[in-house]
């Protein structure tokens, strides 16, 4: 939390941002399944810094080269043939948008995304825990706390 304290860029724009942003939450084009046409589960929906969104999304980002205990937790299509990778995400973001980013920046976001991801985790993880919640893949949940809490680590010794 210091770090993310210590690191924040300044906000690059207001706008209105999602907040859970990612493949579950999209409804795609029957015809043309690279098409979305519909944005659901808006609950959370607030005003903020748009890379926010994008260091959000892709905390859920598991690629091809990923380690195995990370493909565990894997929940969307972003490990097969064709998919971007999340340097390639945040490359096409950005000139789609025109915003300039540094590493040290990006990683900011990054860092934040995977720390929220963590909170999330560690909630229902507990849950789970106090059986409050029966799902049997909740079990692992704590482990992916721990998974997500070394990337971050990873991440910010690199943006130093």
């Amino acid at each position: 939390m210091s770090w993310l304290d210590e690191n924040q860029p300044a906000d690059r724009a207001a706008v209105p941002v999602h907040n859970d942003f990612r493949f579950d939450n999209l409804v795609l084009d029957r015809t043309d399944p690279t098409r979305p046409i519909g944005l659901l589960d808006w609950e959370m929906a607030t005003i903020g810094d748009p890379l926010m969104e994008l260091g959000g999304a892709l905390a859920y980002w598991v690629q091809r080269d990923d380690g195995p205990a990370f493909k565990i937790f894997r929940r969307q299509p972003t490990h097969t043939p064709g998919m971007l990778t999340r340097r390639e995400v945040v490359d096409h973001y950005c000139a789609r948008t025109g915003i300039g980013l540094t590493e040290r920046e990006w990683a900011f976001y990054e860092v934040f995304g995977l720390f929220r991801l963590a909170a999330i985790c560690q909630q229902i993880y507990y849950r789970y825990h106090h059986k409050q919640t029966t799902n049997p893949q909740f079990r692992y949940f704590g482990l992916a706390v721990v998974l997500l809490e070394r990337r971050c680590r990873r991440i910010m010794r690199k943006s130093r």
